[in-house]
């Protein structure tokens, strides 16, 4: 019987729908990095590709007024500033949370089917193997509206409606420093002793150890839930 070749990515074309046919060598090509810093081009469509590609500039731009339009709605509701300070202190600590269960569950599922292999790349995969690529790491502002309709919805649905507005706020506050510094622990060079050691972690996670590491604002997560790397960061 003749071996079947292996499929082979041709990055002078559109790559998305490409890559399904990887099948089950795709978790191991994915996390071979090029470290270029532009990825190829997706789609044939100018349009779709359009959609892929974002400065990083847009997120606070875009999500900020957002973020303190809610909170506000919280405040001309009736509370006061310390209850306001602590719905948002809570907030972007439960952000840190989504930002974790987001990176491990979600962004690095492991798949070998055609459509989960190109829904993956697509969502995280890209990244990880093109992670100079500053057009596409922070989340696309299409994406990221939809994650928060769904979640502006899942908010009022738990907590009360004064609440809710502030909190919902206030992760948007945490998903913003989360994409903020995500960009910076790539592109930035860093200085103090803390980003330092930010860089290094998540630097850690695309080189060494792609299954562990999976904080980008905070490792405390990672320790919590057993995925805090013990060999020392690269």
């Amino acid at each position: 019987m003749i071996a079947q070749e292996e499929f082979t990515v041709n990055f002078n074309k559109p790559v998305v729908f490409q890559i399904g046919h990887l099948g089950e060598t795709y978790q191991e090509w994915v996390h071979q990095p090029i470290l270029s810093k532009e990825s190829p081009r997706f789609f044939e469509s100018g349009f779709l590709e359009f959609f892929t590609r974002t400065v990083w500039w847009a997120v606070p731009t875009i999500w900020l007024p957002v973020a303190f339009w809610c909170i506000s709605m919280s405040m001309r509701m009736g509370h006061t500033l310390p209850q306001i300070a602590l719905m948002v202190g809570f907030g972007m600590f439960v952000w840190t949370f989504l930002e974790y269960c987001f990176h491990r569950f979600l962004f690095h599922f492991e798949t070998k089917s055609y459509w989960g292999n190109t829904m993956h790349y697509l969502l995280h995969g890209c990244h990880h193997k093109h992670p100079m690529d500053g057009l596409r790491l922070v989340i696309p502002p299409a994406e990221a509206a939809l994650l928060a309709i769904m979640f502006w919805y899942l908010y009022k649905f738990l907590f009360t409606p004064s609440t809710s507005p502030a909190l919902f706020g206030s992760g948007l506050i945490g998903y913003v420093i989360y994409d903020m510094i995500h960009y910076y622990v790539h592109h930035g060079q860093p200085t103090k002793q803390v980003p330092k050691n930010l860089k290094k972690y998540h630097l850690n996670h695309h080189f060494r150890i792609q299954n562990m590491g999976f904080g980008i604002t905070w490792a405390f997560w990672d320790r919590v839930l057993g995925t805090f790397p013990q060999t020392k960061a690269a």
